[in-house]
């Protein structure tokens, strides 16, 4: 059964970071790293220009030296008033109330918390208490798709319920001068913190996307390649030199799955500049067709699972002709690959 998504609300906290205010900060704290000019050269590179944070970048729970606690606290509370107001916008702007959703879908990984953010947005939106939840805490970058792909499932076993869809991350956390190795220190310039909700139904309520079909992945023999650590210092997210090459990779599983049909437009996930044109050429299509995906990452930075919700927002200011057939794609730690296709209505 097909299953239709409104036009995502995203909301990004307050503090806005240039990527010269991360070079000036990585040159003060590691001027004697061996590689140093490596790692300021490949920051100049990773097409991020502007990101934007929940706290300052001298914050202790940012720059600073603030423990594992008071990093994954600071993290989740963020996270959750991120979540909530973008909650809020989502279902006003679908012309709903809160009492009208029946199911909740969320996705975050960065900041502890039990309960996680579905059982606190019911408690801050007011969702009924007969609400479904279903909670994910370690897709990552992965989640804006996966969440709804989980969505895309409960519409069809329920085609009448209005599902709230929600990503979340404060990959501020991860900024963790204790972390020195070249893919760290790019982390430092590429991720960001966000929110981004949106609501899918079994019968559209907005013009936009309408889910026909999802794909799950996993690239064998790639368990390492992108992982999440965490010790007293806080979180951390490693990767091996295979990474940079596991999503061009897993394009033949999705060039098969798509049963090389075309497609006319995309919302690539932006893990970096790479992996954008990998995804769009393995898609017949071009950096002007992708050009929503660079724009998010030049402006935002990697906002993990909230990005591709991002992208989509993106595209309802310049949709594609109603019957343009699409597809969403986002890869996550193991490596995995989400992926969805359907068709823009009107």
């Amino acid at each position: 059964m097909p299953a239709h998504v409104t036009a995502p609300q995203v909301v990004l906290p307050a503090h806005k970071v240039t990527t010269g205010e991360i070079l000036d900060d990585i040159q003060s704290r590691h001027h004697d790293h061996p590689r140093l000019e490596v790692i300021l050269r490949a920051i100049r590179n990773c097409g991020v220009q502007t990101r934007f944070f929940a706290r300052p970048l001298e914050s202790p729970t940012v720059a600073g030296d603030a423990g594992v606690l008071e990093r994954t606290s600071t993290a989740f509370a963020d996270s959750l008033a991120m979540s909530t107001e973008a909650a809020t916008r989502a279902i006003t702007a679908a012309g709903l109330a809160p009492g009208d959703i029946d199911a909740v879908i969320t996705s975050h990984a960065t900041g502890y918390a039990v309960p996680n953010l579905d059982v606190n947005l019911i408690a801050a939106l007011g969702l009924r208490p007969t609400t479904r939840r279903l909670p994910m805490t370690t897709l990552a970058c992965a989640g804006g798709v996966h969440s709804l792909i989980r969505a895309h499932d409960h519409v069809t076993a329920h085609p009448n319920d209005r599902v709230l869809v929600v990503a979340s991350e404060c990959l501020s956390t991860s900024y963790n001068h204790t972390d020195t190795s070249i893919p760290s220190m790019i982390y430092k310039a590429l991720f960001a913190d966000s929110a981004a909700a949106t609501i899918v139904t079994g019968t559209q309520i907005q013009p936009g996307l309408r889910i026909d079909d999802t794909l799950e992945y996993w690239l064998p023999e790639s368990l390492d390649r992108y992982t999440g650590r965490l010790d007293t210092t806080g979180m951390h997210f490693d990767s091996t030199r295979q990474a940079p090459t596991s999503a061009s990779q897993a394009m033949p599983a999705l060039r098969t799955w798509l049963r090389q049909d075309l497609v006319d437009w995309a919302v690539i996930h932006p893990g970096g500049p790479s992996i954008i044109a990998d995804v769009a050429q393995a898609l017949g299509l071009d950096d002007l067709d992708a050009h929503h995906s660079y724009a998010s990452l030049a402006e935002n930075g990697n906002l993990g699972g909230p990005s591709v919700l991002d992208i989509l927002a993106r595209t309802h200011t310049t949709p594609p002709q109603a019957g343009d057939h699409g597809v969403a794609v986002a890869f996550g730690p193991g490596f995995t690959m989400s992926a969805l296709r359907g068709v823009w209505q009107d």
